[in-house]
């Protein structure tokens, strides 16, 4: 069974900068496409960004390009998100989750087999 476990959210200002990281265990992590998702309260979840098993393909929202950057280490089974330039509307619960079709990025949160519990990104004004 995979698990997935997030860490790195907390409270920062505007501007500021935080990283996240997921560890992953139990699975075939080099193979999976890796993704972030985020729900702030009220709202659906969304995808913030992915990246595929080569690591040549990743996948931004159109909000954060430019100021996040997904990453994976395959030998450490950990994939990372790093967030620069934080506005108060990237507030959420970020979650960390794996998609076991070979190859490919799906944007849909329905696609996505396994989740980790989630981290709280808050950023003040």
């Amino acid at each position: 069974q995979v698990q997935l476990v997030e860490s790195g959210g907390g409270l920062v200002q505007a501007g500021g900068s935080l990283r996240l990281s997921c560890a992953a265990s139990g699975g075939t992590f080099s193979m999976y496409t890796m993704a972030w998702f985020r729900q702030a309260p009220g709202k659906e979840r969304g995808i913030v960004a992915a990246i595929s098993w080569s690591v040549g393909g990743t996948y931004y929202a159109d909000s954060v390009k430019g100021r996040f950057t997904i990453s994976r280490d395959n030998g450490k089974n950990t994939v990372y998100l790093q967030m620069n330039n934080l506005k108060p509307e990237d507030t959420a619960v970020y979650y960390c989750s794996a998609d076991k079709a070979y190859g490919l990025i799906r944007r849909g949160p329905n696609a996505y087999d396994y989740w980790g519990q989630g981290t709280q990104v808050t950023v003040s004004s």
